[in-house]
């Protein structure tokens, strides 16, 4: 397997949310399939943060594809997204759910539970797995940060299947909720529940 590179993300963010389906997330020792994904959208979306234009928090949205946004929600999750599309869109992909591959005991401790289905089938739950935070906000998934090491830096990985898709409409949304921008691999039992 080899990493993907910036001219993999730089497409529209729903391609982009299909594409990395099964695509896998590495992040120093650990490593997970992406399953589940959510496309935000620069144009008609209002449950996209760009919606109503570029602020401090959603800056990186504006920014190159291929780098992490990543937000703080409810004072205790962190969502992990990819900037997608064309510098100054605002568009990128949430990544809902991960199947996990490699690391599993250390996911296991940071959230403290055994059950494998529970480790990163959600949002919050992927990105406590993975201790990704807002200090992972803006950085580069195919370009290391000089003197980051690869232990912390987040790349994405080919993985060589072309899975089945299903779409359906987003989840925990009040705004756009109804537009089906939600896409995960077909069955998998770590996709996270409505």
């Amino acid at each position: 397997m080899k990493p993907l590179g910036k001219k993999f993300f730089n497409q529209p963010a729903v391609d982009l949310a299909k594409a990395l389906l099964g695509k896998q997330l590495v992040f120093g020792k650990l490593k997970g399939t992406i399953v589940e994904t959510e496309a935000y959208l620069y144009k008609d979306d209002p449950g996209c943060h760009a919606s109503r234009g570029i602020t401090a928090r959603n800056a990186p949205m504006f920014g190159p594809a291929g780098h992490a946004y990543v937000y703080f929600i409810y004072g205790m999750y962190h969502c992990f997204n990819i900037v997608s599309g064309k510098t100054g869109e605002g568009e990128a992909v949430l990544i809902r759910a991960l199947e996990p591959v490699d690391g599993i005991p250390l996911m296991q401790r940071r959230r403290k539970t055994a059950k494998i289905e529970n480790l990163c089938s959600g949002p919050g739950k992927l990105t406590q797995a993975f201790a990704i935070t807002r200090k992972h906000n803006n950085m580069s998934l195919f370009e290391p940060q000089p003197g980051s090491g690869t232990a912390n830096f987040l790349q994405v990985y080919d993985n060589k299947i072309k899975p089945e898709i299903t779409a359906s409409t987003r989840i925990g949304l009040s705004a756009g909720k109804e537009l089906e921008l939600r896409f995960f691999i077909t069955g998998n039992r770590f996709v996270s529940k409505q």
